[in-house]
């Protein structure tokens, strides 16, 4: 398997940070119906592929829900990268105990980086009013990860070029979904000081104190002292 071990690794940790069970289909029924040399034989076992069919359909249905999809995101926190990391393991086990080590690390942690830009991006969507978003969202997830899964049984090291780039495209999104939100809140907060409903920041005292509001001390002369004490 040599060459081909990280990046099915790197491919398979991305697709189970997405659909983990979509990533065990796949991978099952290509070492089930092809007999793939580089797949597991264990992921072709029919208890696996059963329980993996009934857990994607479960997932199918709760991912496409406004916010019942961010609670099963929040329940697989730890499964998703548990599940890239044992089939990084399991890819790699026949190898030397450093390669199995190297392909179990790179699908745990690349299954994690690839689920908390998912979790993210999909709480961002359910603040959209409509359930459309969710839909096609998820259903564009379920495609991509099918897809690119498929690829990386037969070319490896393009399935991981392209994990990569969506990778990084949902990284790169993410980053700035929570920059405009970041700026959204600051201009609430000000709002909310301005009519009286919010109680003021420090950093809202000090800029007043400086454009010379009533808490403001003159010239000279201490905050609090008296006026006739200047004399």
């Amino acid at each position: 398997m040599g060459t081909e071990l990280i990046p099915l690794a790197f491919t398979s940790g991305w697709a189970s940070g997405i659909n983990a069970y979509a990533a065990l289909l796949v991978l099952g029924l290509a070492e089930r119906i092809f007999g793939f040399s580089q797949i597991p034989d264990a992921l072709g076992r029919t208890d696996v592929l059963v329980g993996a069919g009934i857990l994607f359909v479960i997932e199918m249905v709760a991912d496409k829900i406004p916010y019942v999809d961010s609670v099963w995101d929040s329940i697989h926190t730890v499964v998703r990268p548990a599940v890239g990391a044992t089939i990084g393991y399991l890819l790699g086990h026949d190898d030397a105990a450093l390669a199995t080590a190297a392909s179990a690390a790179t699908g745990g942690v690349t299954a994690f980086i690839s689920h908390t830009v998912k979790a993210g991006l999909r709480a961002a969507v359910n603040t959209s009013p409509e359930p459309a978003s969710n839909i096609v969202v998820s259903t564009g997830e379920d495609v991509a990860v099918t897809g690119v899964m498929a690829l990386a049984v037969a070319h490896p090291w393009w399935a991981a070029t392209i994990a990569f780039v969506l990778l990084a495209a949902g990284a790169y999104l993410l980053y700035r979904i929570a920059g405009r939100l970041r700026r959204v809140k600051r201009r609430y907060d000000a709002w909310g000081e301005r009519v009286g409903i919010a109680t003021p920041t420090n950093r809202s005292k000090r800029t007043r104190g400086a454009r010379g509001s009533p808490d403001a001390a003159p010239p000279g002369r201490e905050p609090g002292q008296p006026f006739d004490q200047e004399r």
